[in-house]
């Protein structure tokens, strides 16, 4: 019978500040989870070929191996799940975590009980990122493809919201709502929330705009065949879908293309509806 210590989730700490280290691996010890911390990349390679760690914690700015590095020598398997924090998020560090396929890329500070809940929200859904195939990591330039599950949607975002931390909080956070939305749609109706289907996200930002591609693997829909959404009622009152959705015993919501509509400047659907653009352009003047 397993013992309450050998049930809890071990993580490696990697950060080389001595004051940074011991306070993250007090704050996750109270929270339940078994704390190792280590120095630096070497250090920390020592110990994890001695230990099967469930998570590692990695800060970028190491000595000697810095934590990017240490991620491109960990062993493919087993590989714990790897969360990034760093006080300098560039598009380089951002980027190189996404090669790496960590789960999330943390800019410090972060409030500790949030940090917290993202480590334990990682740990409930293991191997989330490691599912995703990175065809373009340019700073401009992100394209992926990802399995047809609800939890690498966060993932994504939260990667994308990196990228685009330089905009207008306003600007940022419609564009990023609007690409959620149709995000899921697409996991959720054009994947059928199958694992072994794709969606292919491209994420292109120049000076002038943000553009957000997805792509779903299904046959598509017709607009006004849509009695269960919002947007396939025009002209009428705005939850005249509700009853279509309570009759098919679908989840509250149905709002998901109308309001994508409103946070963006642009939105292009080609002829199936199984592929979509969102614009927002930008004026760098307030941004």
């Amino acid at each position: 019978m397993q013992t309450e210590t050998e049930k809890k989730n071990s993580i490696l700490v990697v950060e080389d500040s001595p004051n940074e280290r011991v306070g993250l691996c007090r704050l996750l010890e109270r929270s339940g989870f078994a704390v190792r911390g280590a120095e630096d990349g070497i250090d920390a390679l020592t110990q994890i070929k001695r230990k099967n760690f469930d998570l590692l914690l990695v800060d970028v700015g190491l000595p000697r191996m810095n934590g990017l590095e240490l991620l491109s020598h960990l062993p493919k398997s087993p590989r714990p799940i790897i969360m990034v924090i760093t006080g300098n998020s560039t598009a380089e560090t951002v980027l190189g975590a996404l090669r790496e396929h960590a789960e999330r890329c943390i800019t410090k500070p972060v409030e500790p009980e949030e940090l917290v809940q993202t480590i334990r929200s990682a740990l409930d859904h293991p191997a989330v990122a490691k599912k995703m195939q990175v065809l373009s990591a340019d700073p401009h330039f992100v394209e992926l493809r990802i399995p047809c599950e609800r939890p690498i949607a966060d993932c994504i975002q939260e990667y994308f919201r990196q990228l685009d931390s330089d905009l207008q909080p306003k600007v940022r956070q419609s564009a990023e709502l609007a690409f959620h939305e149709l995000l899921m749609n697409a996991i959720e109706w054009g994947g059928r929330l199958d694992p072994g289907a794709e969606v292919q996200v491209t994420f292109l930002k120049t000076e002038r705009l943000l553009l957000y591609r997805i792509a779903d693997p299904g046959t598509g829909f017709d607009p006004a065949k849509l009695e269960h959404a919002a947007v396939g009622h025009p002209g009428e009152e705005p939850d005249s879908h509700i009853d279509a959705r309570n009759a098919k015993g679908l989840r509250p919501g149905g709002f998901g293309i109308l309001m994508a509509k409103s946070l963006v400047d642009e939105l292009i659907y080609n002829e199936a509806h199984n592929e979509v653009i969102l614009l927002k352009y930008l004026d760098r003047k307030a941004a």
